[in-house]
């Protein structure tokens, strides 16, 4: 939130509309967040939070969906939709549910590398340039295929103009 900040320049002695003005909003906007810094829907957010951290604590298998079910025996009313979108920001998630992409590290490769990709340079500081082409399935369909060593005539200009600019030298075209 950028509004604290005017406050602290006001104390300062800048002026609130320099200060809006060059920050880009309207004084409205910041004399409405002055008055009442925290919005009613980000106070019933807090509340429904901790209700359902709390319906949460008491049984942990209790995901979302039977979160907000317990929400009209505690006298709230909240969609579905509302519980899933805080339930989520705030992680709370049933003790059966999958998580998925929180500690899953790569294992090891599923098969060989039947091609035999050479991806070292022969010398120091030694350019390798890749282009793309595509190349008809049997079926129709197309297969990306990349080859290495090899310069297109855009990738021969591309080449040229970074030597010309001074950016790459000593590059050797095979």
């Amino acid at each position: 939130m950028i509004y604290p900040l005017v406050l602290d320049l006001a104390g300062d002695g800048v002026p609130v509309t320099v200060t809006c003005r060059v920050l880009g909003f309207s004084t409205q906007a910041f004399y409405k967040w002055k008055k009442q810094p925290v919005t009613q829907r980000d106070w019933d957010d807090a509340h429904l939070i901790n209700i359902a951290r709390e319906i949460h604590d008491d049984d942990p298998a209790f995901g979302y969906r039977f979160i907000a079910d317990e929400l009209p025996d505690r006298g709230i009313t909240a969609s579905e939709n509302r519980v899933a979108r805080l339930c989520s920001q705030e992680r709370i998630w049933s003790v059966f549910s999958k998580k998925r992409g929180l500690d899953r590290k790569a294992g090891p490769p599923v098969h060989d590398d039947l091609v035999d990709r050479q991806f070292t340079a022969r010398a120091a500081d030694e350019l390798w340039l890749t282009f793309r082409h595509r190349t008809p399935h049997r079926r129709g369909q197309t297969v990306s295929l990349r080859d290495q060593g090899r310069l297109v005539e855009q990738d021969r200009r591309l080449l040229d103009r970074l030597q010309d600019e001074g950016l790459v030298s000593g590059v050797s075209i095979g």
